[in-house]
């Protein structure tokens, strides 16, 4: 044992008296602050670990701290291995249930296998939202969903966690977590099957059986080219009328109930899993190793969205009847995929990796073990020391009493609520997380729009660099900051600056943003939109082209400068050249290059390349001239040189992502060491939800008013107005950039009053046992005084 070598330490700990009396004067604020919260300190654990005679000089002071502590790690290590091969198995450490329990089971319950389980879970349930967004297109067009009501089923999560999490969290932290955890993945299982359920309900549809050979279809290009030339003619100038009309009417209100219901239980299961599946992580683990392990299912639950996007892909490649033989191809814009094929793979996975997960023990067994050897070595304490204080046994008798949890009640629940919101340290970090996720939440929902909007790249290029290139960036934050945590072990107020540093460097940033802007985007487009009611007689170059209700699809007018589509600018016919390009001609209000010099932007089209298609419409020479001395134009917008600027925007976000994500680790460990280790699951739950209520359901309807605020050109359906066509791109990104700004410095400041209370925060079991090494020291000198004086 530990104590049978103080005798041997006890001339070395004499030799570095004065070394470690200048020491405790640097620390005394904290040891007697420590003291006073009545902790008791294992003196003879501590004074034998130095077996070195010899006085060590100033610059090995570190070694041997670094010595004392693995002697110390290695004791422990072995009393824990003998009391876990010599106790009986209890009922609270047993893996499994039923039949599936025993030796082969047992093995599986460290937290290794923990988290790598509940990574793993994490990561599918993280593909179910991001499966959900890649596929609510083709939902909306199979029920004739209006955007405004799939924004409110998509909320449907946050109402029910802000409903919930709090007494959930109280509760089931009480219980056996892991079995709550199970229940929670099952609801999600019941979210991926009430998802599913109205295609089993109501079929692929009449339209989409109508296209498949067993009902009659039958397989004519012809027609696919005439509904890709029907959708084609809706773009265009139609002086006749037959262009884009609303669409009146919605579809079944059922299925949108459904969804809304799923999502809604959604919601239970994910507070379940992430307040109950932290905790027991945190508690079950070694407080140097929860930072490294934290990170690492961190970073699997962030694999989840690229691989449901990846899946959602596939499905919807798949005909939405796949026992059937459409007679259309995926091109073909009628074409509806298989949008719920995926739910029942991540239905499949997640209750068969929820069924391992609930089978874990209440308590891990090494986790238990632990917490014995360190109550024995306290009590061998007690009974060696040569005089203990009334004081100390009045303290050791509170912490006895404090071990054993009250009952789950209501009154309790008031009370653990009560005291979590008069803990200055949680709010105070709980309200920073809120404003937060309310400053970032533009930048989560619209950073690819904001890229296409600001530096004109590619809806493709906007989604791969979200997608993979910040991915990148965050799981290196965060995988590196949880594996630096867990080798250097700062302390709390280090790690409580860090995040002060890590929100006023995204506040840097993001006023960044706002100045990295593409010269001439602003006064590229033209705004060139008729209203009769306020034109009057007035006629313009597309007043009589009907397009109050054409989509917003740019058109590259051959004077270098973008309409809002190609009716917008007058283009009456369109031509698919031999090189499968799309060229609008005969647009009344682009001017014509008389000249008839191209560029390599552009190319006009010319009497000889109209000859064949024209003729066999029958059009004569005279109309085909006419129509190519009019302004054509080119399917997207004009290219603007903004890469510098789209790199530069690039650099800095990256630099956010991996900052940001460095925080991750640092700032959960404050959250759940500020509060008792018994309310840590309902201050977890707690917080999730003041986070839905204050940040998930407000945020979005709050930017998206700001949204509005800076919108040009606005489209419009049969009874209102519809969405934003065009934003203006400067206001856009001032305002944007500067509101999310202040949200995220009002977090900072209250990262600042995280730093200032946590001045005597533990994070990790090695801060206490440091300074209860140096108390240790200081007694032993100063009774070393009294016994020279004697």
């Amino acid at each position: 044992m530990v104590q049978s070598e103080n005798p041997s330490g006890l001339g070395a700990e004499r030799q570095d008296s004065e070394h470690e009396r200048r020491e405790s004067r640097d620390d005394s604020d904290v040891e007697s602050r420590l003291l006073n919260n009545g902790k008791i300190y294992d003196k003879e654990k501590e004074a034998g670990i130095n077996l070195d005679g010899e006085e060590p000089a100033p610059k090995t002071g570190k070694s041997k701290k670094k010595k004392q502590k693995s002697e110390q790690d290695r004791l422990m290590t072995a009393e824990i291995n003998k009391l876990l091969a010599e106790s009986p198995l209890e009922k609270n450490v047993t893996c499994g249930f039923w039949i599936f329990k025993g030796t082969f089971y047992q093995r599986f319950a460290n937290q290794t296998a923990y988290v790598l389980l509940y990574g793993i879970v994490g990561c599918i349930f993280s593909m179910t939202y991001a499966y959900f967004n890649g596929t609510i297109t083709t939902i909306e067009k199979r029920f004739k969903i209006p955007s405004k009501n799939t924004g409110i089923i998509s909320v449907g999560n946050d109402i029910s966690q802000t409903l919930v999490s709090a007494v959930l969290a109280y509760y089931a932290g009480k219980g056996h977590r892991p079995r709550w955890i199970g229940f929670g993945l099952l609801t999600i299982v019941f979210f991926c099957i009430l998802t599913t359920a109205p295609h089993f309900l109501y079929g692929p549809g009449e339209d989409a059986l109508a296209l498949t050979s067993e009902f009659g279809g039958m397989p004519d290009e012809n027609a696919t080219m005439e509904a890709i030339e029907e959708q084609r003619s809706k773009t265009l100038c139609r002086l006749n009328g037959g262009g884009a009309e609303c669409e009146v009417g919605e579809g079944n209100f059922a299925p949108q109930l459904l969804l809304f219901v799923a999502q809604f239980i959604s919601g239970i299961g994910g507070s379940l899993y992430y307040t109950l599946g932290v905790s027991y992580m945190d508690d079950n683990t070694k407080k140097s190793k929860t930072p490294a392990l934290l990170s690492l299912s961190y970073f699997l639950r962030m694999l989840g969205p690229a691989i449901g996007y990846a899946l959602a892909s596939f499905c919807l490649r798949l005909y939405i009847a796949p026992q059937m033989h459409p007679v259309i191809n995926n091109k073909d814009p009628r074409w509806l995929g298989a949008w719920w094929l995926g739910w029942l793979v991540m239905g499949g996975l997640l209750s068969f990796s929820g069924v391992f997960l609930s089978m874990f023990p209440k308590e891990l067994p090494r986790a238990v073990a632990r917490r014995k050897v360190e109550e024995n070595r306290r009590r061998e304490k007690e009974r060696l020391s040569v005089k203990t204080t009334e004081k100390e046994r009045l303290t050791a008798e509170l912490d006895q009493k404090t071990t054993a949890e009250a009952k789950a009640s209501f009154q309790d629940m008031l009370k653990t609520f009560r005291r979590l919101i008069t803990n200055k340290t949680y709010m105070c970090n709980t309200l920073s997380s809120i404003f937060y996720l309310v400053g970032y939440t533009p930048y989560w929902i619209f950073t690819p729009k904001y890229i296409e909007v600001q530096y004109r790249q590619s809806a493709a290029t906007s989604s791969m660099v979200t997608g993979t290139v910040a991915l990148a960036f965050s799981a290196v934050g965060v995988l590196l900051s949880g594996f630096i945590i867990s080798r250097y072990k700062p302390r709390a107020r280090y790690m409580a600056a860090w995040n002060v540093i890590v929100g006023f460097l995204t506040v840097a940033g993001i006023l960044a943003y706002a100045f990295i802007g593409c010269p001439g985007n602003e006064s590229s487009v033209i705004v060139n939109i008729h209203d009769s009611s306020l034109a009057g007689n007035i006629t313009t170059c597309n007043s009589a082209c009907s397009c109050d209700y054409v989509r917003y699809s740019p058109v590259c007018g051959e004077n270098n400068m973008t309409y809002i589509s190609a009716c917008h600018a007058g283009c009456k016919k369109l031509l698919v050249n031999s090189e499968g390009k799309k060229i609008f001609y005969d647009c009344s209000c682009i001017p014509s290059d008389e000249t008839g010099n191209s560029t390599s932007q552009f190319k006009r089209l010319t009497s000889f390349d109209l000859s064949n298609d024209e003729l066999s419409q029958n059009i004569s020479v005279h109309s085909q001239l006419e129509a190519l001395a009019n302004g054509q134009a080119m399917p997207g917008a004009c290219p603007v040189n903004c890469w510098t600027q789209f790199v530069a925007f690039l650099a800095v976000m990256c630099c956010l992502k991996f900052v940001g994500a460095s925080g991750r680790a640092s700032n959960f460990l404050v959250s759940v060491r500020c509060v008792p280790e018994k309310d840590k699951t309902a201050a977890m739950g707690f917080g999730m939800t003041l986070c839905s209520m204050l940040a998930f359901i407000p945020s979005p309807i709050f930017f998206g008013w700001v949204f509005d605020r800076v919108c040009l050109v606005w489209g419009k359906t049969c009874t209102n107005k519809g969405n934003c066509w065009l934003y203006d791109p400067l206001s856009m990104r001032y305002t944007l950039n500067f509101t999310a700004a202040v949200f995220i410095a009002i977090g900072a400041i209250f990262d600042l009053g995280v730093w200032y209370y946590a001045k005597d925060l533990k994070i990790f079991d090695e801060d206490v046992k440091e300074v209860e090494m140096k108390i240790v020291q200081h007694e032993e000198e100063a009774n070393n005084e009294k016994n020279t004086e004697i």
